[in-house]
């Protein structure tokens, strides 16, 4: 199965009175380069966050972006209550103690080491999870976006590949005749050179031979036909990242191509080249997308 590169993923929760929301989106790249948007009180999480999109995502270039709303009012601060009314009582029996005012005791109170503490630590640790919780739904939708953009592509390389293999079926049917007609173009062209007399068959022979094999394409007939079936055995490979290996393999049947086609001398083997070339840039044009 293969995978795109191309991606879009979403998810949103509604839990403790905040809504977070994750939205990505990947486009092809080279390798992996994430761009994240958080809010600045969540940065100590972000190296985390790139941890795990890294593994899950692999390759493209990602637009991350996290948006926490508060949707009810937090406490962020707390007040300890049994410390407050410690304090409260020993200052009360000092003051009696000492016939000192009462007033203004409260405010003294709440003054104190202690007395208030935040809730900041907690909260921040519960969102850290909850965001976490939401990223991983948001890489999951983007990884089934990937996976149905993947089904698309691999239906079409599928048929470009075959495509080429048609070709090449041709180019074999062509073959033998190309060579019986280059031996007699060589026999026609060095007759009206050479005289009867001086003609020697049998170096005339070997000389056909040798040019003719300059000219062989057999071996590039098996290469190519190996790198075609190697190509599909890719793409139904379990594996998830394929698009580097796919476009060595590309690169191999292009280059056998080629040379068919410079060793061709044959205009019916020729548009078969030109056929299969056209194929495979538009093979070439797919893979950039492929992770």
């Amino acid at each position: 199965m293969l995978y795109s590169m191309t991606g879009y993923g979403k998810a949103t929760i509604n839990n403790n009175g905040k809504t977070i929301a994750v939205e990505m989106r990947s486009l092809n790249s080279k390798g992996l380069e994430i761009n994240m948007k958080i809010p600045s009180n969540y940065r100590q999480f972000e190296f985390v966050w790139r941890n795990t999109m890294s593994t899950a995502l692999e390759r493209g270039k990602v637009d991350v972006s996290i948006n926490v709303e508060e949707t009810q009012i937090q406490l962020t601060e707390i007040i300890n209550k049994e410390l407050l009314k410690s304090y409260l009582i020993q200052l009360q029996e000092i003051c009696e103690e000492t016939n000192a005012s009462k007033e203004g005791l409260m405010d003294t109170v709440l003054k104190l080491p202690g007395v208030i503490q935040s809730n900041n630590d907690n909260n921040s640790e519960t969102s850290e999870k909850e965001i976490t919780e939401v990223l991983l739904l948001a890489i999951k939708d983007m990884q089934k976006f990937r996976a149905d953009e993947g089904t698309k592509l691999e239906e079409e390389l599928s048929k470009r590949i075959e495509e080429i293999m048609v070709n090449l079926q041709q180019v074999k049917i062509v073959e033998p005749t190309r060579t019986i007609e280059i031996k007699e173009q060589l026999r026609t062209n060095l007759a009206l050179v050479i005289s009867n007399e001086n003609l020697d068959a049998n170096r005339l022979e070997q000389e056909i031979i040798y040019y003719i094999e300059k000219l062989d394409i057999t071996e590039e007939i098996v290469r190519l036909e190996t790198h075609c079936n190697y190509f599909k055995e890719i793409m139904s490979d379990a594996m998830t990242s394929k698009g580097r290996k796919l476009n060595f393999v590309a690169q191999e049947i292009g280059r056998e191509i080629n040379t068919i086609g410079s060793k061709a001398n044959n205009k019916d083997l020729q548009v078969l080249v030109v056929q299969m070339k056209d194929e495979l840039e538009k093979i070439k044009e797919q893979l950039n997308n492929i992770l």
